[in-house]
């Protein structure tokens, strides 16, 4: 049997699967969780231990068609302005929960496009952050960049702000995949606002692309990377497109007919992930791309990747903050999400209360689960050593697990009893193995495919 052939009997071109990058996954968050516990598992947090804060712009100038992001387009600066005159407003909320000394290894500008901030309210939003939780020495700050939606001003007010490392969005630069999501923007472009951030002395830069795109084929796609190489990211991720219109409406603009197959898409990763390698990339789990030098391959090497809400990442903070509508905070308590809709985030803040509208308490089960999962997703193996050094018997359900994903997966990875193994062969199938450790039951119509 050729591993095609393996791979689509064990379900891979048929099952949709959690992209864990959190346990419990969000769809298990309920209203049940809300401002109080998250008062309460701020106040709870370590002072001494680094956080991390993530703040979130939900607004575009353009509304890309792909996108299943919490965003909304906007044609004017006033509700951008209004929009952060509210999170100073969250700010000085979480002044009240948040312990004396505190201090933060990591600030991420996310979205939507952070680069829609007037460059004044660039300048407000990062003082006052900082002065909640300053920034260790040599921490990242790192903003999401959308080379059509950024001028000179609002790059040089990100980096007189401190940014150090640049996200840059491209998905795919063939003309014709461009037209059909809905976002056009050049080659020329995107080496302009590289080139303009290096000038400037931001040298550490990452680089999206998406297959499974419509009309996407592997001339596309190739020619895409040949071009991107020569851009020199020091990471690179390669996300699988998740076409899910029932719950993202601007993708019913995408035509469903130019979707490649779950055959093509498969080519088109592996196809991808080979080059990028044999361009001297490092594969990091099962999406990411970087260079040898750089802190996420020196993380796996040593044993220190991690996954959350922004992917892969070489954080070492436990506790994550997120500020603004939809972010979501992870604290050792459990996850928290402010509410998703604009205005009624506004509303919450305006009325002088936190914006969490639902999350989930984390359970000892959970947090066994969670990192045996983590390990599976960063590390392609799980050490039940590992867990029952930290958990003690807590974490004897999952022998059983790992002996059902063996059976289950026995030609793709190997048990002795302590370690089980995802095998190179069966990588592919990692969120699917990682799957056989989630508690919660899993509706597949609420995620995307397993490739």
């Amino acid at each position: 049997m050729t591993q095609l052939h393996a791979l689509k009997s064990a379900g891979l071109f048929e099952v949709n699967a959690p992209r864990y990058t959190s346990y419990p996954t969000a769809t298990q968050f309920a209203s049940n969780i809300g401002a109080q516990d998250y008062a309460r598992w701020l106040a709870g947090l370590p002072p001494a231990d680094p956080v991390s804060l993530y703040i979130h712009i939900p607004f575009c100038e353009r509304l890309c068609w792909y996108c299943a992001c919490r965003t909304q387009g906007v044609r004017s600066l006033g509700p951008v302005r209004a929009y952060v005159d509210v999170l100073l407003q969250e700010i000085a909320l979480l002044r009240r929960y948040l312990p004396e000394g505190l201090r933060a290894n990591r600030l991420h500008f996310g979205g939507g496009s952070p680069t829609i901030l007037p460059p004044d309210e660039i300048g407000r939003l990062v003082d006052a952050l900082t002065t909640l939780v300053p920034l260790n020495d040599g921490a990242e700050f790192s903003v999401e960049i959308d080379p059509s939606a950024i001028d000179t001003a609002r790059m040089d007010a990100f980096v007189a702000a401190g940014m150090n490392r640049a996200s840059i969005g491209v998905q795919d630069f063939a003309p014709q995949v461009q037209q059909a999501i809905g976002r056009l923007q050049s080659f020329e472009i995107t080496l302009k606002t590289i080139s303009a951030l290096r000038e400037r002395g931001v040298n550490s830069i990452n680089i999206d692309l998406v297959y499974g795109l419509p009309y996407q084929d592997w001339a596309a796609l190739g020619a895409t990377l040949d071009q991107t190489l020569t851009l020199a990211p020091d990471r690179l991720a390669l996300f699988g497109y998740a076409h899910v219109p029932w719950m993202a409406k601007r993708q019913k603009m995408i035509p469903e007919a130019a979707l490649p197959g779950a055959h093509e898409r498969f080519e088109l990763a592996q196809n991808a992930a080979a080059m990028l390698v044999a361009s001297g990339l490092n594969a990091i789990g099962i999406d990411h791309f970087a260079t040898p030098s750089d802190a996420l391959s020196r993380a796996q090497a040593n044993g220190r990747l991690r996954r959350n809400f922004q992917g892969y990442t070489d954080d070492s903070a436990a506790s994550l903050v997120g500020i603004g509508a939809s972010s979501i905070s992870q604290l050792p308590g459990g996850y928290v999400q402010n509410a998703p809709v604009t205005a009624q985030y506004n509303a919450a803040i305006a009325g002088g209360n936190l914006a969490a509208a639902r999350g989930v308490a984390l359970g000892l089960d959970d947090q066994v689960r969670a990192l045996a999962i983590e390990m599976l997703m960063c590390d392609f193996k799980l050490e039940l050593s590992r867990l029952e050094a930290r958990f003690g018997a807590f974490m004897l359900p999952l022998l059983k697990n790992a002996q059902a994903a063996a059976r289950r997966f026995n030609t793709f990875c190997t048990f002795d009893g302590q370690t089980l193994i995802i095998l190179p062969e069966g990588r592919p199938l990692t969120r699917m193995i990682a799957q056989m450790f989630d508690a919660y039951a899993v509706d597949q119509s609420r995620h995307s495919s397993a490739i």
